[in-house]
């Protein structure tokens, strides 16, 4: 068994099981998304204890020699970017965001792609405060499908760009969180990130299920206010 309790034969027995009706060649597809996948949550995952050594003072060779590479590989590979102060949560949420694009073949990651990364993280409150407003999972799921563009003919291998309106949102979820007075950046500012880029496709989706930037900000402010103060008295 693996450090993860995963182990090769899990896997397969899980893409079995969820792909009963594929073929060989089918299943060949699907392990290559699964693959890039686990791939993105070990970058993830680096990322996380990087920034945890940075922030204890580690240099970028002796990161680079954990690491295995070069100090300026190191650098370059894991300078703070758009990502910092991001949950593990809402990191999660974008490496789904990106299984997303590759299982629906489109070359790049757009904001409907980041809402239904939301949706792929029932832990996140983005996640809850999403179906709590809408009355059920489906309903925002269906409102996302129907929004994607149609399937492309070949999924990505690597890395898939944002879109600048995407871009816009990890902007928008940042400046959410200073406006809020957080020290992270979770789902739920992701989720206030995607309404405020107003000409997105997210955005029009969630207007369409009802949402506004005003009262989504106010929904995640009360939210966080009773978890802190349910906190506190543990």
């Amino acid at each position: 068994m693996s450090p993860l309790d995963i182990n090769l034969a899990d896997l397969i027995a899980r893409l079995d099981e969820e792909l009963p009706d594929a073929n060989e060649l089918a299943r060949i597809s699907e392990a290559r998304l699964r693959a890039q996948t686990l791939s993105d949550l070990g970058d993830q995952l680096i990322d996380h204890y990087v920034t945890k050594a940075k922030q204890t003072g580690a240099s970028w060779t002796e990161i680079g020699d954990a690491i295995g590479v070069s100090k300026q590989a190191a650098q370059q590979r894991h300078t703070p970017a758009a990502f910092e102060r991001f949950t593990d949560l809402n990191r999660h949420s974008i490496v789904l965001a990106q299984e997303a694009a590759r299982t629906h073949k489109h070359d790049f990651i757009g904001t409907e792609h980041m809402l239904l990364g939301l949706l792929r993280e029932p832990r996140g409150l983005a996640y809850q405060v999403l179906v709590a407003k809408a009355g059920s999972e489906q309903r925002v799921r269906d409102a996302i499908e129907e929004a994607l563009p149609p399937a492309g003919e070949k999924a990505l291998r690597g890395h898939i760009a944002f879109r600048p309106e995407s871009k816009e949102a990890i902007t928008q979820a940042r400046r959410s969180s200073v406006d809020l007075g957080h020290d992270w950046v979770g789902t739920e500012h992701t989720l206030l990130g995607l309404i405020r880029t107003e000409e997105s496709p997210a955005a029009q989706i969630l207007r369409n299920l009802g949402f506004t930037s005003d009262e989504l900000h106010e929904t995640v402010r009360t939210e966080i206010a009773k978890r802190l103060a349910a906190r506190d008295k543990e």
